[in-house]
């Protein structure tokens, strides 16, 4: 399973011009109070903690400080092969820069060895125009215009947004009783579990009854009817969004159960939905079929009349 979203902020006038360096293929560093020259340049100064003011180009080749093996790459990391992340000190900054490191094997990564950027072809003012460190001392001599005395270069257009994705992919041990929920979706049934104490129904089944602490056993068929019991109306687009708002999300208490789930509710306008209301599920085909509750592409209306609030008021 997958929780993923695109995190958009603002990059403020230091980290802004630092990215919009990267853009056209320099580094720039902020000078602090104590004439170190730091990279990325801070916000503000670690000692007076004053706005940075003084910025400086630093060379794009350097020294390799600290550095750990990556033998097996995850999906996002910068490189999809064996590499190394490296601290890596340019020429002209008194403070090192993470980043990887391209090399054929970990034999030939070492501390002091001496690497240069390789830049991206096509660069946005993201860290990820370094499309990483590779070894050599000898600069790709891409960037324009130097002022050739360590000044930095005044910033046009500079960089004042950007979108960092930020995903979390998870493997997900379903227990028995899920299990049983989900192959019974795959061949389009909803099952639920009784508690024999309390003879509640659950849907997705659960182990022990929550009421009491019993050990579910006995399944339960249910039907593919039910009614809202709480609603809310969707009205915010947002990453991966499939339907476009606004449309409703809301608890649906099949009837025979004793629990609501979350599901969407389509083909009425949204402004009509309504506590109370009888719904039924709209399956997709069945070759879409899978182990998974998006077997059912909604709920829409039954055109029965609504259920009296008495019947569903403790589900709320």
């Amino acid at each position: 399973m997958t929780v993923a979203f695109d995190y958009t902020r603002s990059t403020g006038p230091v980290l802004g011009r630092f990215l919009a360096g990267l853009r056209d293929a320099r580094v720039v560093g902020g000078r602090t109070s104590e004439g170190k020259v730091v990279v990325p340049p801070p916000e503000y100064d670690p000692i007076t903690h004053q706005a940075m003011e003084e910025f400086v180009d630093v060379a794009d080749v350097g020294t390799v400080t600290s550095w750990t093996w990556v033998p097996e790459p995850v999906k996002g990391q910068p490189l999809d092969r064996p590499f190394a992340f490296a601290l890596v000190t340019l020429d002209g900054a008194d403070v090192p820069l993470l980043h990887a490191l391209d090399v054929a094997s970990v034999a030939e990564v070492s501390t002091g060895m001496r690497v240069k950027v390789r830049w991206r072809a096509e660069r946005v003012g993201d860290i990820t125009d370094i499309e990483c460190f590779e070894p050599g001392d000898t600069s790709a001599e891409v960037s324009t215009g130097s002022t050739g005395d360590g000044a930095a270069r005044e910033t046009v257009d500079p960089v004042t947004g950007i979108v960092v994705p930020i995903e979390l992919d998870y493997l997900y041990a379903a227990s028995p009783e899920e299990s049983l929920f989900y192959n019974s979706l795959q061949e389009g049934k909803l099952v639920g579990q009784r508690c024999p104490t309390c003879e509640k129904v659950y849907i997705p089944p659960r182990s022990a009854c929550p009421d009491d602490g019993t050990p579910t056993a006995e399944q339960v068929p249910l039907p593919d009817t039910g009614t809202i019991t709480t609603f809310c109306v969707v009205n915010v687009p947002f990453l991966g969004q499939r339907i476009t708002p606004p449309y409703v999300s809301a608890y649906i208490l099949l009837d025979g159960a004793d629990i609501a789930f979350l599901h969407l509710i389509l083909d009425i306008p949204a402004e009509e939905v309504r506590m109370g209301m009888r719904v039924k599920a709209v399956w997709k085909p069945r070759d879409e079929w899978t182990t998974s509750v998006e077997n059912i592409s909604h709920f829409a209306p039954t055109g029965e009349p609504d259920a009296d609030y008495e019947s569903y008021k403790v589900h709320l």
